[in-house]
């Protein structure tokens, strides 16, 4: 990935995992959600002044994505995305649909970063989250019920991904090997060279 864009990932997946701690640390739905529509306003605000509050993670995207032409209305849609995973236990279809709609908005973004065309890469993005989704659930039916769901996508998903994304789809390619067994160090270094040189994932 380019040196010089490196940051503004940063920015994109601290965000991310700004929105994700707000789930992880929300007993009550309701104050949860308060917490993710402060996000998404402050974000959406963005777009007016181009200054966020005194809040790093939001200083970093003023910095790095504003000025490269991604708008805070797109990122303030990883609020709709992380809002079903305030719901109880067991996850069901929203709650997956919650996760691929936020691998597609990241991807989308880091696919714009890159130079490429977000469409290519919002399917990778889907299955990625499924993946990533699943291993950090802590209810084992859930957690069952997203790895098959993401099962699912792998199966109908593009063979190869370009050349000009595989930087960030790599992600995708790491979470395919392990959701088909394959996530132990080395078979995981396998499928990203492989990825890297030929955009395949494991299948």
């Amino acid at each position: 990935m380019p040196r010089s864009i490196r940051p503004a990932f940063a920015a994109l997946w601290n965000l991310d995992l700004a929105l994700a701690g707000v789930v992880a640390t929300s007993s009550d739905v309701r104050l949860g959600a308060i917490r993710l529509a402060w996000w998404r306003e402050q974000l959406q605000h963005l777009d007016q002044d181009g200054e966020g509050p005194a809040e790093p993670r939001l200083q970093s995207v003023a910095k790095e994505l504003i000025p490269r032409s991604i708008t805070g209305e797109e990122l303030s849609q990883l609020e709709d995305a992380w809002l079903p995973l305030l719901g109880p236990f067991p996850w069901a279809s929203d709650h997956a649909e919650g996760l691929r709609e936020r691998g597609r908005i990241l991807f989308g973004v880091g696919a714009h970063l890159l130079g490429a065309a977000p469409e290519i890469v919002k399917a990778a993005g889907a299955l990625w989250s499924l993946v990533d989704g699943a291993q950090h659930c802590s209810d084992p039916q859930s957690r069952i019920f997203l790895l098959n769901q993401a099962r699912e996508d792998l199966a109908a998903l593009q063979p190869k991904m370009p050349r000009a994304v595989r930087g960030l789809t790599i992600l995708a390619a790491l979470g395919a090997a392990d959701l088909v067994g394959e996530g132990r160090s080395s078979k995981r270094l396998s499928a990203a060279i492989r990825h890297k040189l030929t955009g395949a994932l494991p299948r």
